[in-house]
């Protein structure tokens, strides 16, 4: 019988595991895109199924930085997940992730996240959403109706290539706002946020990335657009549109002078944000919900805690709390255990214990709640956790809260 060997993969096999990954994703990248795609590899955590000396499956961690309520966490983005079809429903993804946690934790990152593209997989290996996006829609013909005045000062297009340098402060700025969001090295700006570097950019019939900025030149710019813009068809059909990849303000004022502009481009009808917060101001903001509508709600960023004690003490907690968890996780044997949970506002303490619990929940469902976008209580009511103590959930649900929703508005 031939047996199936799981290894960290070398680099001098990287073209080997391009191959596979995109066989599976069923990709045909343009080589600006494959070398992209090679780089990032070649700086991840990687773990490979082989049989014969062949690969036939991986398995990746990119090693990124997340922001958590109260800071930032390293963070195992999983990615390039593939098993090839002739591999499949043999366990090569649970052998491989069960590789892959001891070499993330090894890295000194206790947080764990993916995008899943299959999502009755994951919550199996511990994931689970842990944040939300809208989808928003606006109807551009005629002109916004806002609650409130737009921000006074001065909108001016910026060339994008010198948007990273100009935008990065205002954008790390919002990451200590909301959890869920990734840092930004220029090389991401630019290829990922930007799509300044990917060939096939206008096969949607959109054009390029446009940058807009709020505040005159040498100002610290108030808030940024990042769109693109698609002409109507001619002889009075579908109306053009212009689609947000990205807007960022520093308050209401500045966020209502932005949309008020995108919704003001000549030669349009709609505006669409794919990914936006679930409690992004412009809901509040809109005068007339008619014309500002949210036409869908998604799952985004799933999330896993890879070393529960380490995560839960880094973050910050907005009411003191006292608790013993008892954890069910059958991945990770490090978890599935009591633990005595003690927060507050000036800090924590996670530490084994054997005193009885007062709620028993899934790693899942405590992933889910990290970062401030789910809450405990309403498991407790529908049987998928157990408050052994009254009013335990509640008393988790409120320290864990946060001002702002987690928001995660971009793949990485």
């Amino acid at each position: 019988m031939t047996t199936t060997a799981i290894r960290d993969i070398p680099e001098d096999h990287l073209d080997q595991a391009l191959d596979l990954i995109h066989l599976v994703h069923h990709l045909a990248p343009a080589a600006p895109t494959r070398y992209y795609h090679r780089e990032l590899l070649a700086s991840c955590i990687r773990v490979g199924a082989y049989e014969d000396g062949r690969l036939v499956g991986l398995a990746a961690a990119h090693h990124h930085e997340l922001s958590v309520p109260g800071g930032e966490l390293p963070c195992a983005a999983l990615d390039f997940v593939s098993v090839a079809p002739t591999h499949r429903r043999r366990g090569l993804l649970t052998a491989m992730l069960d590789a892959l946690w001891p070499r993330c934790a090894a890295a000194g990152m206790p947080l764990a996240a993916l995008w899943a593209s299959q999502s009755a997989i994951y919550g199996r290996y511990g994931f689970a959403p842990a944040t939300e996006t809208d989808r928003i829609e606006i109807d551009a013909t005629r002109p916004l109706d806002l609650r409130i005045a737009p921000d006074p000062r001065p909108l001016r297009l910026i060339d994008p290539a010198a948007a990273p340098a100009l935008l990065t402060p205002l954008y790390e700025e919002s990451r200590t706002r909301r959890a869920g969001r990734f840092r930004r090295t220029e090389r991401r700006w630019r290829f990922e946020t930007l799509r300044l570097e990917t060939a096939d950019a206008g096969a949607d019939e959109f054009g390029p990335t446009r940058v807009v900025v709020l505040g005159a030149p040498g100002e610290t710019p108030g808030g940024y657009a990042v769109y693109r813009t698609r002409g109507g068809e001619e002889g009075g059909g579908a109306p053009g549109a212009v689609q947000v990849r990205e807007l960022e303000a520093d308050g209401a004022p500045a966020a209502a002078a932005l949309w008020s502009y995108l919704a003001s481009i000549d030669l349009t009808g709609t505006v669409r944000a794919g990914a936006r917060p679930a409690d992004d101001p412009l809901l509040q903001l809109a005068a007339d919900r008619d014309q500002v509508r949210v036409t869908g709600t998604v799952p985004s960023l799933w999330l896993r805690l890879t070393d529960l004690p380490a995560a839960l003490t880094a973050r910050s907690w907005a009411a003191p709390v006292d608790l013993v968890l008892d954890v069910r996780d059958d991945r990770l044997p490090t978890h599935a255990r009591r633990f005595r949970l003690t927060a507050g506002p000036d800090g924590a303490a996670c530490t084994p214990t054997t005193a009885a619990p007062d709620l028993t929940l899934d790693a899942r469902d405590l992933a889910a709640c990290y970062l401030g976008g789910a809450r405990l209580s309403p498991l407790v009511r529908d049987g998928l956790a157990t408050a052994h103590t009254p009013g335990a959930a509640r008393r988790l649900d409120a320290a864990l809260e946060t001002e702002w929703l987690p928001f995660t508005g971009e793949d990485y």
